[in-house]
């Protein structure tokens, strides 16, 4: 009888002792969840912040007074940020070498026509003169957009790309002039200009209008999406909901544990 006595006393105890290891087990993944919540939250917060920032200086970039294309490219060349920057260029369009990339305006599907423009000092700058439908992407079927001599362009500067940014854009089609995303590089070499005489950045031109209506201009997107402050509730929330949840838990456990006493 002492024996088994003792041997359920023991039982009891080392049954409490699980039960008190599990209960911290469950305490510290809990704690590691609840950080790591709390932390995603936290870096929602801090994107938002710079993607407020980001959104207000485009705006201020955008509404300031147009700066000539030289300047553009001094900026660049120290490393700065050009995109969005109103800027001012002159030049003469090499029509015969525009490239034509993949795009969709107000519902339609067609392309952006980048046409060289050739400066005075030789050098060529791309400008995405704007859209032109998918039928209209031979220059023969809008002849009177293709002007000729010096014209002034107002636009914004766009930086080049360093690499496709991303795996689900299509490799670009050289063979077809069709870009998915803006090489600079293939655009310069495949119309036949070498790479060292081309301005390392884009211009978008502004809405003005063209002759005959094409290419449509003034096609920069400005839609950055903000959803971070959605996000961070999101995950702050769910650090809360598994504070309730886990409190409940521990409190029906200690309400168990003092009736059993």
């Amino acid at each position: 009888m002492r024996a088994r006595a003792k041997s359920t006393v023991t039982e009891a105890y080392e049954s409490t002792s699980r039960g008190r290891f599990g209960r911290i087990a469950a305490l510290v993944l809990v704690a590691i969840a609840f950080v790591v919540l709390v932390s995603l939250g936290t870096w929602q917060v801090e994107r938002m912040q710079w993607k407020e920032a980001l959104i207000a200086a485009i705006a201020e970039r955008r509404s300031a007074p147009p700066v000539f294309v030289e300047e553009i490219e001094a900026m660049t060349s120290a490393g700065e940020d050009v995109d969005y920057r109103a800027t001012r260029v002159s030049g003469v369009y090499d029509h015969d070498k525009e490239r034509h990339f993949f795009a969709t305006h107000e519902g339609r599907t067609g392309y952006y026509v980048f046409t060289p423009l050739m400066l005075a000092d030789g050098r060529a700058l791309f400008v995405n003169r704007g859209f032109v439908p998918f039928e209209k992407k031979d220059a023969a079927t809008r002849p009177e957009g293709e002007v000729t001599g010096t014209v002034t362009i107002d636009g914004l500067a766009r930086s080049r790309l360093s690499e496709k940014p991303s795996s689900l854009v299509p490799d670009n089609d050289i063979a077809k002039n069709i870009f998915y995303w803006k090489d600079l590089d293939a655009m310069a070499s495949t119309a036949g200009i070498a790479a060292d005489r081309v301005l390392p950045f884009f211009v978008d031109a502004d809405a003005s209008k063209n002759p005959g209506g094409l290419p449509i201009g003034g096609v920069t997107q400005f839609d950055l999406p903000n959803n971070h402050l959605q996000y961070a509730l999101t995950w702050y929330g769910l650090a809360a909901a598994l504070l309730v949840v886990s409190g409940a838990y521990l409190y029906r456990q200690r309400r168990r544990d003092i009736s059993e006493r």
